[in-house]
């Protein structure tokens, strides 16, 4: 089946906001937008002084399930001419509409609902359900993000975890910067070893000669990564602490924020991981989550 970026609606300006994205995206990967809705029609109401199920008369919520998708198609086959765009709607609950269109698509972008600022996203409980137990890589944007001022921010910003590094992920990145033709800043999260306790902390010399360790593995493991897109300026850099609150703040100037999330399974159900969860909620660009194993 061929593959598209795809974007879940559900009439909210950040469902929107998301399409808007996700157009712009499919032209850069000169791939096909296919738009979703996920809305279950209930065909009959209980009606309790017949004590039947009777069809309704008027069924304005349907109507209008009917009516986004093929809307929401005619506004971005106006802004986006010779994009290829399909729009339907699916008759299912909304995550299990979306984890299904998510297999048939390179990409599935989702809308979620932020606070504004600096202050971050709050996001829902179906984007939070979708992005946890997917298999494909998932782009959350708010509701304000504006796709022509895309040219106006930096570049693509991604977290790397050093101890387990993912082909997926850093590709991901290197590709996202590379179709914008921006630069790619890549930081990892460190602290001192435990076996170096307290004082290690207060060794200048110690913590300079550990972050030049940290940078050069760094790179070693980008390098392969440079020399498959040498057109793309890297810019790594080690910093002390998790990584969440840094990629919040490089967010601020970046047009995507890439993270990843490892492919398993807790007790209590899927796991998203602290950093990606945190950067989920506070970040200020659209944030690629791309699963891993």
């Amino acid at each position: 089946m061929s593959r598209n970026v795809t974007v879940g609606l559900d009439g909210s300006p950040e469902s929107l906001a998301a399409a808007d994205w996700a157009a712009h995206e499919a032209q850069l990967r000169d791939a096909p937008l296919r738009l979703v809705h996920a809305w279950q029609w209930q065909p009959y109401v209980y009606s309790p002084l017949a004590g039947v199920s009777v069809p309704p008369v008027d069924d304005p919520q349907g109507e209008w399930a009917e009516r986004l998708p093929r809307e929401t198609a005619a506004r971005l086959a106006e802004r986006h001419p010779g994009l290829h765009i399909s729009a339907e709607r699916i008759p299912e609950q909304p995550v299990t509409a979306l984890l299904a269109a998510a297999e048939e698509a390179d990409l599935l972008v989702l809308g979620s609902r932020g606070l504004g600022g600096v202050t971050g996203f709050i996001v829902g409980s179906v984007a939070l359900a979708v992005v946890a137990r997917t298999e494909r890589p998932v782009v959350l944007v708010r509701a304000g993000e504006r796709v022509a001022d895309d040219h106006l921010k930096g570049g693509v910003v991604l977290g790397l975890d050093l101890e387990r590094p993912d082909g997926s992920l850093i590709g991901f990145a290197f590709e996202a910067a590379s179709r914008r033709g921006r630069n790619l800043r890549v930081l990892h999260g460190w602290s001192l070893p435990s076996s170096y306790a307290y004082g290690g902390a207060f060794d200048l010399d110690l913590n300079a000669e550990l972050r030049a360790q940290v940078r050069h593995n760094m790179i070693e493991v980008l390098r392969p990564w440079r020399e498959k897109f040498p057109g793309i300026e890297v810019n790594e850099q080690a910093v002390v602490g998790s990584a969440g609150s840094h990629l919040v703040d490089a967010s601020r100037d970046a047009a995507l924020v890439v993270v990843g999330r490892r492919n398993r399974r807790t007790p209590v159900g899927p796991h998203i991981g602290p950093v990606t969860q945190a950067v989920l909620h506070h970040a200020a660009a659209p944030v690629a989550v791309v699963p891993h194993d």
